[in-house]
């Protein structure tokens, strides 16, 4: 028997770096974030994607990743929640298997929907040498891999902490593979 979805963690960060701080306790804000987040915004926040076009929507608002890619990195490498910049690193959710438009219903009252795969960058190799071939990789069929997590757009708030729990509602089908964002 597989434990229900769960929050492990939360981490929010006020600059730009690349790992985020734990927290007892982070707000998602609807349509916005997460409150304190340097990443928190109706528009683009990612540097990159400023400089590109700062009128984008921010389909990045709350990064979200699974426990268990940390367990399966060990122990090759030491990574612990927060670490990869996540907002919420969770466990017992196949969030890569998901696809666009499932909302997770976070806490109490919490509601994001799934807008994309994060895609890695050469930061993750720059935090630890090897790290991006073992996070983004093309498979037997050619096809990228990537498995740095997933990012969503808060639809409702909330506050959410370790031990919340997750429900995952699947949109309608037909349903669509989550793509980089």
């Amino acid at each position: 028997m597989t434990a229900p979805a769960s929050v492990l963690g939360v981490h929010i960060s006020l600059d730009h770096a690349f790992s985020k701080q734990a927290a007892d306790e982070i707000e998602l804000v609807a349509g916005l974030g997460v409150a304190g987040d340097c990443h928190k915004g109706a528009q683009v926040r990612h540097r990159s994607r400023v400089a590109a076009d700062p009128t984008q929507p921010n389909l990045r608002q709350v990064h979200l990743m699974h426990a268990e890619l940390f367990d399966e990195l060990q122990p090759d490498f030491d990574i612990k929640a927060g670490d990869l910049g996540e907002n919420i690193t969770t466990r017992g959710v196949d969030l890569l298997s998901l696809p666009t438009g499932t909302t997770l219903k976070i806490g109490a009252t919490a509601l994001v929907s799934l807008t994309g795969l994060r895609n890695p960058c050469q930061q993750i190799e720059a935090f630890r040498p090897g790290l991006l071939k073992r996070v983004a990789y093309k498979n037997a069929d050619g096809h990228l891999v990537r498995k740095a997590g997933v990012m969503g757009v808060v639809v409702l708030g909330g506050v959410v902490r370790p031990g919340d729990s997750i429900d995952v509602s699947l949109p309608p089908q037909p349903h669509v593979a989550l793509e980089r964002v």
